[in-house]
């Protein structure tokens, strides 16, 4: 019990740091909160209309880098 007391802290403690970084990515390139949301159902959208695509697990998302770079990472996975 104690073990999932302080796996579910540390969990929480790295989504709410990712979470932040994220946040600040946005800001620093003039993005709207909502940015990445807005932006996955335009692909939805889009990809919708070709079969071969799984669009329900499309991703999106800004990453950082190991130099400290900002990158935009869409995932349109092919239908299996």
């Amino acid at each position: 019990m104690i073990w999932d007391i302080l796996f579910n802290r540390v969990k929480s403690k790295d989504e709410a740091k990712r979470r932040l970084t994220l946040v600040l990515s946005y800001e620093r390139k003039g993005l709207p909160p909502n940015f990445v949301d807005r932006l996955r159902e335009d692909l939805i959208s889009v990809f919708s209309r070709y079969p071969q695509f799984e669009v329900k697990k499309i991703e999106v998302d800004i990453k950082r880098d190991k130099e400290d770079f900002d990158q935009l990472w869409i995932s349109i996975p092919f239908k299996q």
